[in-house]
């Protein structure tokens, strides 16, 4: 056994002495490169495979642990998107980071002149409100009323017993930290957002770019005319709410208003769920008065649909009824309120898309 392994020692190095000997006769020092591995090969295939299976699974749990950042930032980018038109227009007569800082401090400064101008009756009526909640909820208990009938009907007063202030705080001041960190990103995105559209486009291929950039382009004014159009109109639905509630004395009517402008910022079922909010409301006066508030709500979003939001946003923003409230929908099962409010300009931005890619490509085919 011991010179059966002697020979087969001697062997080794006698091949090893013959590679070293070759490799000295070579012209470049660290030898030529050998054959490049066969693709084809089942071994190569089957790694290849299972390191895209083990990435996809690495990437689709970092996102999922990080789904809540990724959303703010998301967010960001949707505003600092809206907001390019006036940042550009600025951005020719200063520099690009001051513009921005001047039209985030500028939305900021409005937004907080209307807070501050509404905050004492706000807090009144708030005040009110919960005084007398007791009130409403044994109209909601009564049976012989028409409040008492639809209360019943959709469990309203479950609902509102499963509504804690303390919830409620806590809530208030998780969405009071995430709006300051979108608006400081929205900052900072709106500051560098030529930058930003250079290094996305930059992803495609050259000979696709000639192609790519008017395409994205149009995604970027829609998204923008969009985000400006619908916050025009919720202003414009909350000030027509107010002027309606204040002239039918219905109660609270700057806070409903205000739930009203924010609640029409969601699309189709944001505009719903006010409506009926505050016909339940506008039933504690008298029951004609809460009908007729229904109906007005009924008008205006006939109103809305088919003359504001045309003329408001006009045609940089059009998507077929059937496809919002499709988009609506899934946006909200997606990403919740968030979601059916980016719905419709994302909708308009994949219509775009399959209009002028794979329509066009199929049509040439």
């Amino acid at each position: 056994m011991h010179a059966t392994s002697g020979r087969g020692a001697h062997r080794a190095g006698h091949a090893v002495g013959e590679a070293e000997g070759a490799a000295a006769r070579q012209e470049k020092p660290l030898g030529t490169p050998g054959k490049p591995l066969d693709r084809r090969s089942a071994f190569f295939t089957g790694m290849t495979a299972a390191a895209g299976v083990a990435v996809t699974i690495g990437v689709a749990e970092v996102v999922l642990a990080a789904s809540d950042v990724l959303l703010l930032i998301g967010i960001a980018f949707f505003l600092a998107v809206g907001l390019e038109p006036v940042t550009g227009r600025l951005a020719r007569r200063m520099p690009r980071v001051l513009a921005a800082g001047v039209v985030v401090l500028a939305g900021l400064a409005v937004l907080g002149s209307v807070i501050a101008a509404a905050a004492v009756p706000l807090a009144e009526q708030a005040t009110q409100l919960r005084a007398g909640a007791p009130r409403y909820l044994a109209m909601l208990r009564d049976p012989s009323t028409v409040l008492g009938h639809v209360g019943r009907l959709f469990d309203v007063e479950a609902a509102v017993r499963s509504v804690h202030l303390a919830d409620v705080a806590k809530s208030a001041a998780g969405l009071l930290g995430d709006a300051v960190v979108v608006v400081v990103l929205a900052t900072y995105f709106a500051a560098d957002f030529p930058r930003m559209r250079t290094a996305l486009y930059r992803l495609a291929p050259r000979s696709r770019r000639p192609r790519v950039i008017p395409i994205g382009d149009a995604v970027f004014r829609k998204v923008g005319a969009y985000l400006v159009g619908n916050v025009v109109v919720s202003l414009i639905a909350g000030v027509a709410a107010l002027a309606w509630l204040w002239a039918f004395g219905v109660p609270y009517p700057l806070v409903l208003a205000v739930l009203v402008a924010v609640l029409d910022l969601v699309p189709v079922a944001g505009s719903i769920a006010a409506g009926v909010g505050t016909s339940l409301v506008a039933l504690t006066v008298s029951v004609p008065v809460g009908l007729a508030t229904a109906g007005f709500f009924v008008a205006y979003r006939l109103v809305e649909d088919y003359v504001l939001l045309p003329k408001v946003v006009g045609r940089a923003v059009r998507v077929p009824a059937l496809v919002t409230v499709v988009a609506v929908l899934l946006g909200f099962a997606l990403l919740g309120v968030v979601g059916a409010f980016v719905a419709v300009p994302v909708a308009a931005a994949v219509l775009l898309v399959v209009r002028e890619v794979a329509v066009h490509r199929l049509d040439r085919t």
